[in-house]
């Protein structure tokens, strides 16, 4: 048999299957330092923190970015909400300031009515002074914002203005059968009139315009405070005013001597032209012309309810009236007349101004006037 181990031939190592490989170095570069390795490119840093702490951030981020939409919405809601709040108090109390108005509106309508006697008059002052004390009593009930709680007590002593003005006139008024003295009379009803002419400045100055700036200043707008004028004529806190009232309510026309209006003249305005009777009147044609139409009441008594007719003859025919409410002995009011837009040019007619006649007028005369006029374009 074959004898491995005494075989010569198997001690012999065939030592050239065991050597590595061998490997050529890579060339050097000129300028490289020996045995450095050139450097390549770096990881970008990582944050501080690592990934973890940027996510938070993040989400810190988008959490202050919804805070930021958040408080911006309860914001506008707040906004909305205030100007809800002073549109619903301005809008009550203008319901009631309205109103309010509105009686005085009728107690002008009944002290100026032709022939009205004395406890008619009476009767309807005691029946308006109830009604505004039931506004009173909504006008206290109103809730305004903070900054307006000022005005709404003005607000409140307006409308008590007008109901003691009422209740006093009312006794007034039955106190003026009691005496005969004219002046007297007036003298006692001009004093609770001095009241309703007081509620107007105080709703004016101290409710109106205060509550104007109040909303200006918290930026409140589209809010709109409603006027609320009581007395209608600017006499009627006088004394004189109210002698020549007592005496139209207690005498009949009979006993008021001489009555009757007439009419004094005609202005052009602008400009202040005087029209003349029986010349031929050129007026030029502007957009806000106006005829300003002077009734005298020439008699001797009060007159109320007086209507002034203006006629301009083309065709189509221009007819307006108006009504003064009172007018006293002696006294000179001016009727304005506005409105002219469908005028005929370079055409002579006629303008015809006239004042009907009050019960009891003899003299009718004067109580129409004509001029021949001419109108012209503006230059």
């Amino acid at each position: 048999m074959f004898d491995r181990e005494n075989d010569p031939q198997t001690d012999i190592e065939f030592d050239f299957f065991e050597e590595s490989p061998t490997t050529e170095s890579a060339p050097r570069k000129k300028d490289s330092p020996p045995g450095k390795r050139p450097r390549l490119p770096k990881r970008p840093p990582t944050p501080p923190g690592g990934p973890r702490l940027y996510r938070l951030g993040v989400l810190i981020a988008g959490a202050i970015l919804l805070a930021v939409i958040f408080i911006l919405v309860i914001n506008n809601c707040r906004g909305d909400q205030k100007q809800a709040a002073y549109e619903g108090y301005i809008e009550d109390a203008g319901t009631v300031a309205t109103e309010s108005a509105e009686l005085g509106a009728q107690l002008n309508e009944r002290l100026t009515t032709p022939g009205i006697r004395l406890e008619a008059l009476r009767a309807d002052v005691e029946g308006l002074q109830e009604q505004q004390e039931q506004i009173l009593r909504r006008t206290e009930d109103l809730s305004p914002p903070g900054p307006l709680v000022e005005q709404q007590e003005a607000l409140v002593e307006t409308m008590q203005f007008r109901v003691s003005g009422l209740s006093g006139l009312a006794r007034a008024l039955q106190l003026v059968a009691q005496t005969d003295d004219p002046q007297e009379s007036g003298r006692n009803l001009a004093s609770p009139a001095q009241r309703l002419v007081a509620s107007d400045v105080v709703y004016l100055d101290a409710f109106k315009a205060a509550s104007e700036s109040v909303l200006k200043e918290q930026g409140v707008t589209n809010v709109r405070v409603p006027a609320s004028v009581f007395v209608q004529n600017p006499e009627f806190g006088s004394p004189a005013f109210w002698t020549q009232t007592v005496e139209r309510l207690t005498q009949g026309p009979e006993a008021g001597g001489v009555r009757g209006n007439g009419i004094a003249g005609v202005r052009v305005q602008p400009g202040g032209q005087d029209l003349v009777r029986g010349e031929d009147n050129t007026v030029e044609q502007s957009a806000d012309l106006a005829f300003e139409v002077l009734v005298e009441n020439s008699g001797e008594s009060q007159e109320t309810q007086v209507k002034v007719i203006l006629i301009i003859r083309q065709d189509p025919q221009i007819r307006k009236e108006q009504i003064i409410d009172v007018i006293n002995p002696q006294e000179t009011k001016t009727v304005r007349f506005t409105g002219f837009d469908t005028l005929q040019f370079s055409t002579q007619t006629t303008l015809q101004v006239q004042v009907e006649p009050v019960q009891g007028e003899q003299n009718t005369n004067n109580n129409t006037v004509e001029y021949p006029i001419i109108f012209t374009l503006a230059r």
